[in-house]
């Protein structure tokens, strides 16, 4: 973590200065907005907490509720999107207080009594090494809670205005604010976030008018943002039915503590420990349903889903003894037709974007909604950012729906498999470890890492692939343990990558550091860098490229006053030297073997939210410019 580079700090460093509109942001929500998120749930609050670092953007989120989430009915977490809470600066903390899921354990029939279940089988939950996070379990409230708290903390001091419905909005095309957003106070507050208070001004029913440049509907399945812009959701629904509860028990299954997948003659559960050491989540098959009974399985009672689970938990018993939370749903799997109304807008611009639940539906069992709907906030709040302060042509906001779709429509393909799996009987396996086999199988697709973007403005084509082979085009950065070269000290290359908007620029020296040294100054003095054309006048030199150097050699051979100023910048009013973007291979982690990285060296660019953007060479710095064409606007 860096500070004192505006001068001394002895507060809380991860609070960073305002800037901006942060500097006298005002209590009331303004009639005019950059963009207006509506709903401040995974996708939402991302995209709000990473249009905070665009001081300059004026962004509010309104959300229906009066006060922040307290049952989050979501708490699967991804490896993937811890990397995202590494990025937002508390995914050490977070860690600290989530259940750490390591292995998952499988129960069958007992071949010698049928009625009783028997472990069968026990899996690593990331046998393949696929990151170095863990899986995690955590309340989506407490998820929320910290990406609001980085808000919070973010140059423009984002937060959430609590109290305001969604009515309809208008896209006219015209002025600097092209859309009308009607909005209905529901609750009496007045404010913002953990200071919203009551105001005796805020009288429930008064509706209000705000106009904005972009509007975020991050509002739910019923998304009623989705509905002002024509849009539905459409797929199926499987006609099985299942009953979810959160518990605090007393049991003799001896995997109470441990994720566990249970196949029984009375049917299955999928078993989720929670965080706090107590606390479990059970989902617990209801059977087929009927189609013609109007849902009438919704009305199951909770003591007929605890006795369904005592009898597919057989030899053993679950005494419940509270229930915080439980509902009834019958799987569905819809995709919306649309992510941006740029199919309906006057001009064919898309200006009203849709993410997480008013995007996609899908069964709970493979933990990607909440997971799945914090990168659709990620994807698009940069972008936003980009163009909103002129560093982007408009266009780049079209790549959201492009990249997002397709996304969308691989989870529900592989939750359709998975939730059929979940729902067959022993009897119908064609194997005893046919569900283990395709958990396994499929490991890297629900931790996160299975989504690659294709050739678009951000994303170039695979002609270089081979000079960085593990970094792979369109997929995530792959992070490797470096060393420092200031301090000798053992860093994630990837774990620096932050939340701040930044492209990263990894330039992977050749054996002698003459091509690096001849790329870097290519860079520094060349009209032609993208350091001279898109780097905003008066600002420092990294600021809107991080540019860091990766040398093969021990960290004790690289001479830091013989390096590049590209990789020692000034940094901040006081011209302090950045001294952070220097590393060195280890020995016994070489990033250039594990990663496939040429000897003759390579530069692999990565965009904000984590994604390799590109690799090209090191010996033709040119391409790096060319690259850029088009995807930034000149200073």
């Amino acid at each position: 973590m860096q500070f004192h580079h505006h001068g001394y700090v002895s507060t809380d460093p991860r609070v960073q200065p305002a800037a901006g509109v942060g500097l006298n942001r005002p209590e009331q929500l303004p009639e005019h907005l950059d963009v207006l998120i509506v709903g401040s749930g995974p996708a939402g609050i991302v995209a709000a907490a990473q249009l905070a670092q665009f001081p300059n953007v004026v962004t509010r989120v309104v959300e229906r509720r009066d006060g922040r989430l307290v049952l989050g009915q979501a708490d699967g977490i991804q490896a993937r999107s811890v990397e995202t809470f590494q990025a937002f600066g508390f995914a050490q903390q977070i860690i600290q207080e989530a259940y750490q899921i390591t292995e998952t354990d499988f129960w069958t029939p007992d071949p010698e009594n049928p009625r009783d279940i028997v472990r069968s089988s026990i899996t690593p939950d990331d046998p393949k090494g696929i990151s170095e996070f863990p899986h995690l379990i955590v309340n989506q409230a407490r998820v929320i809670d910290y990406f609001a708290e980085y808000a919070r903390r973010a140059p423009a001091r984002g937060d959430v205005d609590y109290g305001y419905e969604f009515l309809d909005l208008e896209v006219t095309g015209e002025g600097e604010y092209p859309i009308a957003v009607t909005l209905r106070r529901v609750s009496g507050y007045s404010g913002a976030g953990i200071n919203a208070a009551k105001s005796e001004a805020a009288d429930d029913g008064e509706t209000v008018v705000v106009h904005a440049k972009y509007v975020i509907g991050a509002d739910g399945a019923r998304s009623a943002v989705r509905r002002s812009i024509g849009g539905s959701l459409a797929g199926s629904t499987s006609l099985h039915a299942w009953g979810v509860m959160d518990v605090l028990a007393v049991t003799d299954f001896p995997d109470f503590r441990k994720k566990c997948i249970i196949h029984s003659e009375a049917g299955s559960i999928l078993h989720i420990p929670r965080e706090g050491n107590h606390l479990a989540r059970i989902y617990v098959d209801l059977g087929e349903t009927d189609e013609h009974d109007g849902g009438k399985v919704r009305d199951t009672p909770l003591e007929e889903v605890i006795a369904r689970a005592n009898a597919i938990l057989h030899p053993y018993t679950l005494d419940v003894r509270d229930v915080p939370w439980h509902s009834v749903y019958e799987v569905a799997h819809r995709l919306t037709d649309r992510f941006d109304d740029a199919a309906t807008s006057p001009d064919g611009k898309g200006r009203v974007f849709l993410m997480g639940d008013a995007c996609h539906t899908h069964s709970a069992k493979a933990g990607q909604g909440m997971n799945v709907s914090m990168q659709d906030g990620w994807n698009l709040g940069w972008k936003l950012g980009y163009v909103l302060e002129g560093r982007s042509p408009e266009s780049l906001l079209k790549t959201y729906s492009d990249e997002r779709w397709v996304t969308s429509k691989n989870l529900i393909d592989f939750d359709h498999e998975w939730s059929t799996l979940m729902a067959k009987k022993p009897e119908e396996f064609d194997s005893p470890g046919e569900v283990e086999e395709f958990y396994v199988r499929t490991a890297e697709f629900p931790a996160g890492f299975m989504t690659q973007y294709t050739e678009s403005m951000l994303t170039s084509d695979g002609a270089n692939q081979d000079l960085a082979s593990g970094f792979t085009i369109g997929k995530r950065f792959k992070s490797v343990k470096t060393t420092r070269v200031s301090d000798a000290v053992e860093v994630h290359l990837g774990h620096h990558h932050r939340a701040d908007g930044r492209f990263r620029v990894y330039a992977f020296a050749d054996a002698s550091g003459e091509r690096l040294d001849r790329w870097a100054a290519w860079l520094l003095d060349d009209g032609a860098s993208p350091l001279h054309r898109f780097t905003p006048e008066g600002a420092d030199l990294d600021a809107i490229f991080d540019v860091k150097a990766v040398y093969q050699q021990h960290h004790h051979g690289v001479d830091l006053s013989r390096v590049s100023k590209l990789f020692l910048p000034a940094s901040g009013p006081f011209g302090l030297t950045d001294y952070e973007k220097v590393y060195a291979a280890q020995p016994d982690e070489d990033i250039f073997d594990l990663r496939g990285v040429s000897r003759d060296g390579a530069v692999v660019v990565v965009r904000p939210d984590h994604y390799v953007s590109a690799i090209l060479p090191l010996d033709r710095p040119e391409q790096l410019g060319a690259f850029f064409e088009g995807l930034l606007l000149e200073r």
